[in-house]
């Protein structure tokens, strides 16, 4: 270890995880309860700090493996939250990241293990610390990216149907939209693809299921829904 930076102080620098779900038509955020000081016992995102030999995405990667037992998900940066008193335990400054995932591949093992819940986004309580600032970042980036990029597929089962696509993209807008209109726009991408399976839990007649095609996504010139 050198010496040169002594004179300077040090900061503590961490990750938190906003890991999102959709289920039963709604966005929903996985907190949980502080079982540390400051602010024990306070609902809160899942975090950690960056250990001395990793970088911040290796250690977003080592939290989300933890907390969630799945590799390879979808997670992006959302920014730097370092106000001087964000924290009251120590200087704190925390990297924030967000995650997509299926709420049907999480093992409920790994929720009950680490004492988590599924929070509706509309009914999320008061966070420790900067938390809600960071969830309203993170969907707020959701937001602006739905449409231009297909990011609402890492939120679905593999094998879909329009009613859920439309549900999502609702849920993640926060407004509604024309049915007719959005499955006509559906119908024109090509990466978007009816399959011959029949969906038949909401009612007799069924719904078609269909999937997303990567290799078609790639090859597509743009993208907007």
């Amino acid at each position: 270890m050198t010496t040169y930076y002594e004179a300077y102080q040090k900061v503590l620098v961490s990750v938190d995880c906003i890991i999102f779900g959709f289920d039963d038509g709604e966005l929903k955020v996985l907190i949980g309860k502080r079982k540390m000081s400051p602010g024990c016992g306070q609902w809160s995102l899942y975090g950690g700090f960056v250990g001395s030999d990793e970088g911040i995405d290796d250690a977003a990667d080592r939290v989300l493996y933890q907390l969630t037992g799945l590799k390879n998900i979808y997670m992006r940066q959302v920014g730097a939250f370092g106000k001087v008193d964000r924290d009251p335990g120590e200087r704190v400054i925390s990297i924030a990241y967000y995650a997509l995932i299926n709420v049907k591949d999480y093992d409920s093992r790994q929720q009950e293990l680490h004492g988590l819940e599924w929070m509706p986004i509309k009914d999320l309580p008061q966070l420790y610390s900067d938390h809600n600032a960071m969830v309203r970042q993170a969907l707020k980036i959701m937001q602006g990216k739905i449409s231009r990029e297909p990011i609402s597929f890492n939120l679905l089962p593999k094998l879909f149907t329009l009613t859920q696509l439309q549900k999502l993209y609702e849920a993640v807008c926060g407004e509604k939209v024309d049915k007719r209109n959005f499955r006509k726009r559906i119908k024109d991408m090509d990466f978007i693809e009816r399959t011959e399976l029949i969906d038949k839990t909401g009612s007799k007649r069924g719904a078609s299921l269909y999937r997303f095609n990567k290799k078609a996504y790639n090859e597509a010139p743009n993208f907007k829904l």
